[in-house]
């Protein structure tokens, strides 16, 4: 088979890095076809797949795969890169979607392709028009680490050019992939599926928010009143993070529209996964196809392709696929959110039927180019090119990967909630445990309800398709905040009952300073778009309070929140004229009282105090301060220095503090203190980029995992709990809420600050 051979010749294996069936996913069925593709088209080619995994146990998977990865596990990536290079893998072809992959942006991808060694072929799912400084970088470093980029759109290939300075030439088109279908009357199915005789409207695909399905219920009067024996299918089961995260709530809402127009006769929900020759046969029986989407921002759809390649006549919304897909009559486009439109097109197009089947052809004949055949036969010559453009241009990594193999040297443990979800009900999350069962005789309180909506916030950044149900916890976390704050006084209450009963009316100091810091870094990390009006609304309403508060650690976790709320509403002047006058005043209590040999604002050492240098950091940094920066910087290295011996942290024990020219108290060290000097050095090591300031961050990070002066681990690893405190004859084995937040806070800090160092260190290194 000459003619065949030439497109892989010399290639023995390639690996397929996405999601696989039977996990329910548009890029798992892409994958899962595309490796079928290559092995019929090159049976003698070994293609196999690497799964990413949204759920430590993983799917049922094929034989076909190979290797799985927990996406938000750093060690995963490389493992998997060892993989690959140990079995000699001539190819890897990489399906990204930036969701896929752990870390900010997906950014944990980036460890496993800086230690790859073969050839780097990337389909690109997602091109993002206006990218967030992380996304492009986290693309920018794909384009450098891949050999060749694969996009499914002109539009697509536009925005890598123009946007991401991607050269021309590292770019090739290839369609989405079909399957190869009989082009059929749609009449000829419909008695299998109960509707012979009636006009079928379709849209099938897993369901979210973002279908527009809603529009298209709501024009169905209209062209039911023309055409009575219409029926619109809604085929596809709702996908499984939004069913996790939210319930199934969006098909609830577009089943009790259905009601409320007075449609059920005419509407049929089909609420499953439909294996790959049942979906053709339900695209064969309709009539029109619809794509209903609500935003531009698509730029590839497997559903409009397989549509169109089964030689639907469709109407979409102009989102950029479409608009590309169905120009020059292969379908009709029609405004966003314009209901008219919508149902003067379905009409026209059913009212004339020479229309409708010449769309029908139209769109059959150009999609010939996009069946699973051609398709592979396209990837397989971009493999064989990027395989001899290698051997004749080879591409030195190593420099790359020695750097990021020293930043990751110390893997971090996986983030695991399982103790946070036990520790929380419906009020919010209880204080105290005994051991690892929840203790309600102390009921709750406003600074752990505060540290768990921080975490669940974060949470959602980084681990942004794991389906936990953070959004859900982040709700309970933030209806609390606002129950607790007191409207008449401008302060936050702090301890509840388990009967819900406050036990006072106004909460310490600290307790106001702890709030306002976890609601301004959650107004950073928040995407709901009510939670982040609620945290935000509350922010604001208790900053007013901040005239009254004199405490430093207040003060301190305060301006932490503060500057972190900023970086998301940089121009909000209230806030920045408030952050100035805090931060003045801290930095004057440290100047006013420090000496040569005791660098700090107070006679005292006691909790959390990697939060005041840290607040001074931040503001020398936003209000370009060096004398700050200097301060903060000379303090927590004092810090460093009386809380380090041998090499391990040793914070400063609650068992009597350190007063000025005294002795300082040894035990009970507790998990807050780590947490505080964790966050601490990071931001050091941001203001100053010396690797030093990230070893002690890693140093006081591994307190936890049993880097301490008992060699002893306070991390739970089964329930991802931790420990209340470090005592002189042992663990204390009960696993509160405060301990627990402050390990989930330190470890997802340096989750961020290793995805931040991958990025920059492949910044840094530009292939040949």
């Amino acid at each position: 088979m000459p003619s065949v051979i030439k497109y892989y010749e010399g290639i023995d294996s390639v690996a397929v890095i996405g999601n696989h069936l039977p996990r329910q996913c548009g890029i798992a069925t892409f994958t899962t076809d595309l490796v079928k593709g290559l092995s019929a088209e090159a049976p003698d080619v070994y293609c196999w797949a690497i799964a990413m995994n949204d759920k430590p146990e993983g799917y049922p998977y094929p034989d076909t795969v190979r290797f799985e990865i927990n996406q938000n596990n750093l060690t995963d990536d490389s493992v998997a890169s060892q993989f690959l290079n140990i079995n000699q893998t001539d190819i890897v072809c990489l399906q990204h979607e930036y969701g896929l992959f752990g870390g900010p942006a997906g950014s944990h991808l980036l460890k496993l392709l800086g230690d790859l060694r073969m050839p780097v072929v990337t389909t690109l799912h997602t091109v993002l028009k206006d990218p967030t400084p992380e996304y492009r970088a986290v693309m920018c470093k794909l384009s450098d680490l891949s050999d060749k980029l694969v996009v499914m759109s002109s539009k697509a290939s536009d925005f890598l050019k123009d946007i991401y300075a991607v050269p021309e030439d590292k770019i090739v088109f290839i369609h989405h992939g079909i399957p190869d279908t009989p082009f059929i009357d749609p009449s000829f199915y419909k008695d299998k599926f109960g509707v012979e005789g009636r006009k079928v409207l379709l849209t099938f695909g897993l369901l979210s928010p973002n279908k527009g399905i809603e529009n298209v219920l709501q024009v169905l009067p209209a062209v039911i009143k023309k055409h009575p024996d219409v029926v619109y299918i809604i085929l596809g089961a709702t996908h499984p993070h939004i069913l996790k995260s939210h319930g199934d709530a969006y098909r609830i809402m577009l089943q009790q529209l259905v009601h409320k127009l007075n449609i059920g006769e005419h509407v049929i929900f089909q609420n499953r996964f439909v294996e790959l020759q049942e979906l053709c046969e339900f695209l064969g029986i309709a009539d029109i196809y619809i794509t209903p989407y609500l935003e531009e921002a698509q730029i590839t759809s497997g559903t409009l392709a397989y549509a169109m390649g089964t030689g639907k006549a469709v109407i979409s919304t102009p989102y950029w696929y479409a608009t590309e897909m169905l120009a020059e009559d292969r379908g009709r486009i029609v405004p966003f959110h314009n209901l008219d439109a919508m149902a003067e097109q379905n009409i026209d197009l059913l009212d004339n039927d020479v229309d409708r089947h010449a769309m029908r052809k139209k769109a059959y004949l150009f999609s010939r180019d996009a069946v699973w055949r051609e398709v592979s036969r396209k990837y397989l010559q971009v493999f064989r090119e990027v395989q001899l453009n290698r051997t004749r241009n080879p591409r030195p990594r190593h420099s790359y990967v020695e750097k990021i193999r020293a930043i990751t040297s110390f893997e971090l443990p996986e983030i695991k909630l399982d103790h946070l979800k036990a520790l929380t009900d419906d009020t919010g999350i209880l204080q105290h445990a005994n051991y690892t069962i929840p203790d309600r005789t102390h009921g709750y309180c406003t600074d752990d309800n505060a540290r768990a909506l921080l975490v669940s916030a974060m949470g959602q950044t980084y681990l942004p398709t794991s389906g936990l149900g953070l959004d859900s916890f982040s709700g309970h976390y933030l209806g609390f905040l606002l129950y607790a704050y007191n409207e008449e006084t401008g302060r936050f209450r702090n301890f509840m009952t388990y009967s819900r009963q406050w036990m006072e009316e106004i909460g310490s100091e600290d307790a106001h300073g702890r709030a306002l810091w976890c609601l301004g870094k959650s107004v950073a990390f928040l995407q709901n778009p009510g939670h982040l009006a609620m945290s935000t609304t509350l922010f604001k309403k208790a900053l007013r309070a901040l005239e009254d508060v004199h405490f430093p650690r207040a003060i301190a976790f305060s301006l932490v929140g503060i500057h972190a709320y900023l970086y998301r509403f940089s121009g909000d002047s209230d806030v920045r004229r408030i952050r100035e006058v805090l931060a003045e005043g801290l930095f004057n209590q440290f100047k006013n009282n420090e000496t040569d040999d005791w660098p700090w604002l107070e006679d005292t050492l006691n909790y959390a105090n990697g939060k005041l240098p840290h607040a001074l950091l931040l503001s020398g940094q936003w209000m370009q301060r060096g004398d700050m920066i200097d301060m903060g910087l000379r303090s927590l290295k004092w810090l460093l220095t009386i809380q380090t011996e041998k090499g391990h942290f040793v914070p400063i024990g609650s068992n009597g503090w350190y007063e000025k020219g005294g002795h300082r108290a040894r035990f009970d060290q507790q998990p807050i203190e780590a947490n505080a000097m964790v966050e601490a050095c990071v931001e050091a090591f941001n203001v100053t980029r010396d690797k030093s300031w990230f070893d002690n961050a890693v140093m006081c990070f591994n307190w936890y995992l049993g880097h301490n002066d008992l060699n002893m681990p306070l991390y739970d690893p089964k329930t991802g709990g931790c420990r209340d405190g470090l005592m002189a004859d042992g663990i204390n084995q009960n696993d509160g809420a405060e301990s627990s937040l402050a390990w989930l806070l330190s470890l997802m800090t340096l989750q961020k600050l290793y995805a931040d160092e991958i990025l920059n260190q492949s910044a840094s290194h530009k292939p040949d």
